[in-house]
């Protein structure tokens, strides 16, 4: 085999994505571990995204995806750390999507606009949940308890401004009832309240009460979805099926500070593409009740501003105060 043959087979091989990893597009570039800072508390559904996409990153990235917990503000301290991080792409972020709804409360300065996008990774519904010996067992039972005693419902939710606080403000405008709202730390620390009897119901994705609901501990009354959501949920009935207008969720994706080198960012949204495509990582995300919802970085961009306004609008209509 001459070598002229030898480099167009090398070549062809490199173009179909056969050859390394990952195309190496910066060449000194990573050349320590990668820090993904995760805005929200450990075991909840950000933080368990995160960490499937630091495994799978092993068969593409050739140094370690480091994963710290950030939370607090509203997942506004995390995102905020990064966009002033360094811009060499070795501290990144999960962008959440409280990134759209926050900064309407002035809660952080932080916003879409302080982000190079990455990738959008994952999209899940809203659902209310209860505990299964709850005296509520269906979601009309929940509304009529709430609508007959307002403000007697705790509603517990993953904290002040968070997408799920403004869910459940959200169905006490379409339902005309009140909760109590209780804030808490990240989506976990409200699933372990709801477990532990110190709120009636919570507002929350499927991620963080999975093993709750495979265990008997959690029943859902509702899902915020368009439509039903995969098993185990696929018997859950949503807002829309009963005939009130209300569509929620939540998504997740990746962002870098302004200002990383093109080429850097190039390589992360190469990698977070092949992963987000990779049918492992789809399936692990299933398993772990996280729907996969990839998006590039300009559509993820795109997607990012529309719901900034979204969300602005909505929270001119909707009461957030406890």
């Amino acid at each position: 085999m001459n070598k002229r043959h030898t480099v167009c087979t090398l070549a062809a091989a490199f173009a179909a994505g056969l050859l390394a990893p990952l195309a190496v597009q910066a060449a000194d570039y990573p050349v320590r571990p990668i820090e993904i800072v995760v805005p929200s508390s450990a075991g909840g559904g950000t933080d368990v995204m995160a960490r499937l996409f630091a495994e799978a990153a092993k068969k593409l990235v050739p140094q370690p995806i480091v994963v710290s917990n950030k939370p607090g503000a509203g997942g506004g301290i995390g995102m905020t750390e990064v966009a002033r991080a360094a811009p060499d792409g070795y501290k990144i972020g999960v962008i959440i999507s409280e990134l759209a709804i926050i900064p309407h409360l002035n809660m952080t300065k932080t916003t879409t606009a302080d982000f190079i996008p990455i990738a959008r990774l994952n999209g899940d519904p809203g659902l209310i949940a209860v505990r299964t010996d709850s005296p509520h067992k269906t979601i009309d039972d929940l509304l009529a308890a709430a609508r007959k005693d307002p403000g007697a419902v705790s509603m517990g939710n993953a904290g002040t401004g968070t997408i799920w606080h403004l869910a459940a403000a959200a169905v006490e405008q379409k339902t005309h009832v009140r909760f109590n709202h209780v804030p808490f730390q990240g989506a976990a620390p409200s699933v372990l309240a709801l477990v532990g009897g110190h709120v009636d119901a919570i507002a929350v994705s499927p991620a963080e009460i999975g093993s709750h609901v495979a265990a008997g501990n959690v029943r859902v009354l509702v899902s915020m979805g368009e439509r039903r959501s995969p098993a185990p949920y696929d018997q859950v009935a949503t807002f829309k099926e009963k005939g009130v207008d209300l569509v929620f969720g939540t998504w997740r994706g990746l962002g870098a500070p302004l200002k990383t080198p093109p080429e850097v960012v190039r390589y992360l949204r190469d990698a977070s593409r092949k992963i987000g495509e990779d049918p492992a990582f789809k399936e692990a995300l299933q398993r772990a009740n996280l729907q996969p919802a990839y998006l590039d970085g300009e559509a993820f961009l795109g997607f990012m501003n529309s719901q900034s306004d979204y969300f602005k609008g909505l929270l001119a209509s909707v009461d957030l105060k406890k």
